[in-house]
């Protein structure tokens, strides 16, 4: 299970990949015991934009992408790490948070077997909700995270649930699976330059979640907008655990595309032009031109956005607090449209979205990096995250499949 069982030994290499679906990140830190990794070196490469994803070509164009990163950290000859991690964005992989119950007209003694026993029947209900069997190994799909989130006995959270007596047990876990046959030409990709008995995948979901619960520990309720390369990921977080989340499948290069398509030029001609307009460095009947598109395209995202909020809510309050995970470019573009909006802050929130970008800046202080890094939100992010389970130790699993938070 992708669960991080932790490390005894301070201040060791770690090499953690970040797959997106518009860059592959790559970077070398020491974990550090205080907390606050050391960047030591940092590479990203491009996947290449198509006018349409074609599942087998993209997957081909980011492995492509994986292999440019993964040499260029080998060439850099900073140091051999010592364990191997990977991050993957929603496109890669699917979570869901999951709550188990148990409920008895007697007291029972909440024990390790009992825990284990109830998320292998919630891990089975997972597979076979999604289908989870085939004859080819490349069709399957492997489970690459399993985290507790919350553990409540008798309608209380309990930090110390184990041999606790209850009637009225409720888990919340959090889970993500990813295509056999992928996670394969990913570590294919990285063994070609780097040795490892295993690699431990996660998701960008958990770890962002992770990271900015215990940066704003004041905000118990908040949502995560993660805009990618192709995809749009939100998730819900309420009383500091995470609740619901769901994607839709225009990201940024659904901009891209759209002033291609509507403009008639070419994929990296729009992207010239829209960071011309961006810049205000557009000639005039361009940027009128090209800001009507944009303008048309913003509308057709916030769309879609609100249909999620809407299926997201469940008939529960949507927070008003949001992260913005994104490419500092286009960051301005999608907070103004998250502010502008008026049709959810006002039915399903208690009052006016406030955006909050998490970005290097705002990071700033929680990774130190170095004069060979380029730091960039999801870099640090992830280092965050791991440093913490590479240094304290915060996931044992005895034998289990760990219930420990």
């Amino acid at each position: 299970m992708g669960i991080f069982s932790g490390s005894k030994n301070k201040d060791e290499l770690a090499l953690v990949f970040h797959i997106g679906s518009s860059f592959v990140n790559g970077v070398l830190f020491s974990a550090q015991k205080s907390g606050t990794p050391k960047i030591i070196f940092s590479a990203n490469e491009p996947i290449q934009i198509e006018r349409e994803i074609e599942v087998e070509k993209f997957l081909s164009s980011t492995i492509k992408s994986l292999e440019v990163v993964v040499k260029k950290i080998y060439e850099s000859k900073m140091g051999v790490p010592k364990k191997i991690f990977c991050v993957l964005s929603s496109h890669w992989c699917f979570s869901q948070a999951r709550t188990i119950s148990l409920k008895k007209n007697t007291p029972f003694l909440f024990t390790e077997k009992l825990a284990d026993e109830l998320i292998k029947k919630e891990i089975k209900l997972f597979e076979e909700e999604h289908s989870i069997n085939s004859a080819s190994d490349d069709n399957l799909v492997r489970i690459i995270e399993l985290k507790n989130i919350k553990i409540m006995l008798n309608g209380y959270e309990t930090q110390k649930p184990l041999k606790q007596k209850a009637k009225d047990l409720e888990m919340t876990i959090y889970l993500s699976m990813s295509e056999e046959g992928a996670l394969r030409k990913i570590e294919g990709a990285i063994a070609k330059y780097f040795h490892f008995e295993q690699m431990r995948f996660s998701s960008f979901a958990l770890s962002s979640f992770a990271v900015v619960r215990d940066m704003y520990t004041q905000q118990e309720n908040f949502l995560i907008v993660d805009i990618g390369g192709e995809v749009t990921d939100i998730l819900m977080v309420k009383k500091n655990t995470l609740r619901e989340s769901i994607s839709f499948p225009l990201g940024r290069n659904f901009l891209t595309r759209g002033v291609s398509s509507r403009y008639g030029c070419t994929l990296e001609e729009a992207n010239s032009l829209i960071s011309l307009l961006k810049d205000g460095h557009a000639e005039a009947t361009v940027a009128k031109k090209v800001s009507k598109i944009m303008s048309d395209l913003q509308t057709e995202w916030l769309n879609r956005f609100q249909e999620s909020l809407v299926n997201l809510s469940n008939d529960i309050s949507i927070p008003s607090l949001i992260y913005l995970v994104m490419d500092k470019d286009l960051a301005d573009f999608f907070s103004g449209a998250i502010k502008n909006e008026q049709f959810s802050q006002y039915t399903l929130t208690e009052s006016k979205f406030e955006v909050v970008s998490l970005n290097a800046e705002l990071l700033k202080g929680m990774a130190v990096c170095g004069s060979s890094t380029i730091c960039d939100a999801s870099i640090i992010v992830d280092s965050i995250y791991i440093n913490r389970f590479l240094i304290n130790s915060a996931l044992p699993r005895r034998g289990g499949v760990g219930v420990t938070k």
